[in-house]
């Protein structure tokens, strides 16, 4: 009751029917109410990035004194059109100005509740944190403090620059994104109390880049003590090689890709004004010069990411769990079992010829033992194989290994496959595709009938292991099979038509791929 009466005091609440006024430091929001939940869309976390403040650290965000209405989601960063994606729902606007978050909590606080953070995906190019299946209200009916963010994307994100660097005070550029990201882990430090959050058990969780950048995360040294557990689905930071100044063999350098971008704008980087140039190209036009890459339309345009600058992001992240440098906080980690849907329709190979030129390359050695655990006996055999061996090499086996590095540092890990099939994704002939279990854990599937009794049930299994997760650091409870964590064992949890643990997920796969790794290393 005393916490209650704290947060009443605190925060000066001020209920009408249907909104909540809650204070924060920068000035009271306003929300809706709606069965017993919360709603507050768009609060500013950080000081609009455009202007003078366009590739930047995002800066405080100004005060205000009247209270602001956050009833309505704010923009999302500009990004390539995926009109032609329904399932993306109404995305709604695009600016620059779009460092917001959006917040639900229950109306009946009796005790500090978990926080759940999410950080949305669409390689680090697409997406925002107000897409329709992100809607948070399930979390919430179930005593959850549920966050999703948006953050800078593409060329307004992860753009870099020498003139950059030499401007900033710890001579980087590049991680803007992520930047945003700690940010607003920062604002919910300062801020989540007054929405019934505690502060002290703050859960990230994201899916494909943002289950990249939990990982990120998860060794950057601005991130520490700003979160206490986190989940990473369906994506790693393992594949993060490349660097500010100097090429890799699978990439060059940031700085070399941002001075390719200046170029195409007609701005030299000796010009001792690129950089007032280069932020009054407009939005639209840094967007189309740029064409940053959509993976499922192949791998054309700039790709755009986390870079390893020694200040945010120190190392590639794989590497850094290897080394035992990672926070020493529970993870829980997976994939689904088509995760690498997209990653193989973009790889041109068609023929088996062909195909087993690409396994020697990237395996050397090993490649005839890849192409055994990844047939393809005809040409027609190539798709499923591509996307078999995309799934287990991207997705499943780095899920595994850093689980597996988290004995490092004396902190439990949680590994599971999604293989659930709905009958709507059987229809159109797909599987457990990459992004699938989204719509489970936030219980937003939409038209009713492409799933049944057996997803619905599910569903509320997956959010509870997620909730119990984020509650304790353990996501087994009453009335649950029992997810064993992840040790030499190699045990695992497959959420499928039912949920049950299984042993030796892709082990002689897996096996290979992490040899092949630590050659590279």
């Amino acid at each position: 009751m005393g916490f209650v009466l704290l947060v009443f005091m605190c925060n000066a609440m001020v209920k009408a029917q249907d909104t909540v006024t809650i204070k924060t430091n920068a000035g009271p929001v306003v929300g809706e109410v709606s069965d017993g939940i919360r709603v507050f869309k768009g609060i500013p976390y950080a000081a609009p990035p455009v202007g003078d403040l366009r590739w930047r650290a995002p800066q405080a965000v100004a005060p205000w004194q009247s209270p602001r209405q956050c009833q309505n989601f704010s923009s999302r960063c500009p990004q390539p059109d995926v009109s032609d994606r329904p399932w993306l729902g109404k995305a709604g606007p695009m600016d620059e100005d779009c460092l917001y978050l959006n917040v639900w909590a229950p109306s009946d606080v009796k005790k500090p509740l978990p926080v759940m953070v999410w950080i949305h995906g669409g390689g680090f190019t697409i997406g925002a944190g107000s897409l329709d299946f992100y809607e948070g209200k399930a979390f919430a009916k179930e005593q959850v403090v549920l966050v999703t963010i948006n953050y800078r994307l593409g060329p307004f994100g992860f753009f870099g620059h020498e003139a950059l660097a030499k401007e900033s005070p710890n001579h980087v550029s590049g991680n803007y994104g992520l930047l945003d990201q700690i940010a607003a882990l920062q604002w919910v430090q300062r801020n989540i109390q007054s929405f019934g959050g505690d502060p002290n058990c703050v859960t990230i969780f994201g899916e494909s880049a943002g289950s990249v950048a939990v990982t990120c995360l998860m060794v950057s040294p601005l991130a520490k003590g700003l979160f206490h557990r986190a989940i990473a689905q369906s994506g790693t930071g393992t594949s993060i090689y490349q660097q500010l100044n100097e090429p890799h063999k699978r990439s060059k350098s940031l700085h070399a890709t941002g001075n390719v971008l200046a170029d195409k704008l007609g701005i030299d980087a000796s010009d001792t004004d690129a950089l007032a140039k280069l932020r009054n190209v407009s939005a639209q036009k840094l967007l189309e010069i740029s064409n940053p890459q959509l993976i499922s339309q192949g791998l054309q345009g700039t790709k755009f990411g986390p870079v390893i600058d020694g200040y945010v992001l120190p190392a590639n992240p794989g590497k850094m769990f290897a080394n035992g440098q990672q926070h020493p906080i529970p993870l829980m980690i997976g994939s689904n079992q088509q995760d690498g849907i997209l990653h193989a329709s973009a790889l041109p190979i068609r023929r088996v010829q062909g195909y087993k030129w690409i396994l020697n390359r990237l395996f050397g050695k090993d490649g005839p033992a890849v192409f055994d655990l990844f047939p393809a006996k005809t040409n027609d055999d190539i798709k499923q194989a591509k996307l078999d061996l995309m799934t287990v090499s991207a997705f499943a086996a780095p899920s595994r290994r850093l689980a597996a590095a988290m004995q490092n540092v004396a902190t439990p890990a949680y590994l599971y496959e999604f293989t659930r099939i709905s009958p709507a994704a059987k229809r159109k002939g797909l599987g457990a595709v990459h992004g699938a279990e989204i719509v489970y854990l936030f219980d937003t599937f939409g038209h009713p009938t492409g799933y049944d009794q057996t997803d619905h049930q599910l569903a509320n299994q997956m959010r509870t292991y997620w909730i119990n997760f984020a509650t304790t650091g353990n996501p087994n409870g009453s009335n649950l099979p029992h997810w064993p964590t992840y040790d030499v064992t190699d045990q695992h949890m497959q959420f499928g038509d039912t949920s049950q643990a299984g042993k030796h997920l892709y082990k002689q796969a897996c096996d290979i791929f992490d040899r092949v790794v630590i050659q590279e290393q």
